[in-house]
């Protein structure tokens, strides 16, 4: 059964054609139609309220079919809809016919057989303006579902360990716990170094090898309740704490960047080495005030800069 509050929309300069195309669809029941008599009307009447098809006359003065059209792919990609494009023309050339539909076009009714192919047209047009603007509306909802689901997701996919948002979420609660309750918090961050030339000379299964053994590596180099996270590709976070800031020696990590740094991991393709620099900042309760969660990772990340360079791992702990 056709829809009858199907949204048309009849563009044409000639006044008469596009009242008796208006006719038309009236007498067959159509209850929505609106018509303008040029492009540019046409185009602000469906900024007001969009339609789910448009029948336009090819030629017409100013702003022809195929501009037209043009602009109206453009609204629709503003506002997430389609819009089933018909033109009304007499050119009847192959070449005509294809430059319209790469101009986005979906269909024609030329005017020498407008009595008989008019409503068949429709009836297309409204099954495939349905279909397509259900997809679209899907596709928005999935869309706006992922985005919800990433604001929760906590989880480097590729190593089972936490990433950025899970450090930054354990760091606040640390640092306010230091706050709260004294001790230290410590934060160290690990780069491989040799990252960029590993994916050069790897596929991907083997980079996701070399990384989960990295994670599981870290694992059992630090202490059941630190937290190891994936922050970045090629760099990765360790989240501590110590009751007292004279327990954050280099000595204490010193074993963590050991483990690591020069050693090898074991992948499809062989063993590969990764070569690493390392910095720690350490926060204790005696700090005044206690920084902020982007405060210690720009702290870290800029003392890291300079252990890069040097080739080694640095410390500092955080000033008043």
């Amino acid at each position: 059964m056709p829809n009858l509050d199907l949204s048309i929309l009849i563009v044409d300069d000639t006044k008469f054609s596009s009242t008796l195309i208006a006719k038309t669809l009236a007498n067959a029941g159509y209850r929505d139609l609106r018509i303008a008599n040029d492009a540019k009307s046409a185009l602000a009447m469906l900024e007001q309220k969009r339609c789910s098809v448009l029948i336009a006359d090819w030629l017409m003065p100013e702003m022809d079919g195929l501009e037209m059209t043009k602009k109206v792919r453009q609204l629709d990609e503003q506002a997430n809809h389609f819009t089933y494009v018909i033109l009304l023309t007499a050119k009847e050339s192959p070449d005509a016919l294809t430059e319209a539909f790469d101009k986005g076009v979906e269909d024609f009714i030329f005017k020498s057989d407008m009595s008989k192919q008019l409503l068949p047209r429709i009836y297309a047009a409204d099954r495939m303006a349905d279909q397509q603007n259900t997809l679209l509306t899907a596709n928005q909802l999935l869309l706006e579902n992922n985005q919800h689901l990433e604001q929760f997701n906590l989880i480097d996919i590729e190593t089972g360990i936490g990433n950025q948002r899970y450090l930054q979420d354990a760091m606040e609660r640390q640092l306010r716990h230091t706050e709260a309750r004294s001790g230290v918090t410590s934060y160290m961050l690990i780069r491989i170094k040799n990252w960029k030339d590993i994916k050069t000379r790897n596929k991907q299964h083997v980079l996701e090898e070399v990384s989960v053994g990295i994670a599981r590596r870290l694992r059992n180099l630090t202490r059941p309740l630190d937290v190891v996270c994936r922050v970045a590709e090629d760099t990765y976070g360790i989240l501590a704490n110590f009751e007292d800031i004279e327990h954050c020696t280099m000595s204490a990590y010193r074993r963590v960047f050991d483990g690591i740094n020069h050693q090898s991991f074991r992948t499809s393709s062989g063993y590969i080495s990764v070569k690493v620099a390392s910095s720690v900042c350490t926060i204790a309760a005696d700090t005044t005030p206690i920084p902020s969660v982007q405060q210690v990772e720009e702290g870290c990340s800029e003392l890291l800069k300079h252990a890069v360079e040097a080739d080694t791992l640095t410390l500092n702990r955080w000033k008043s």
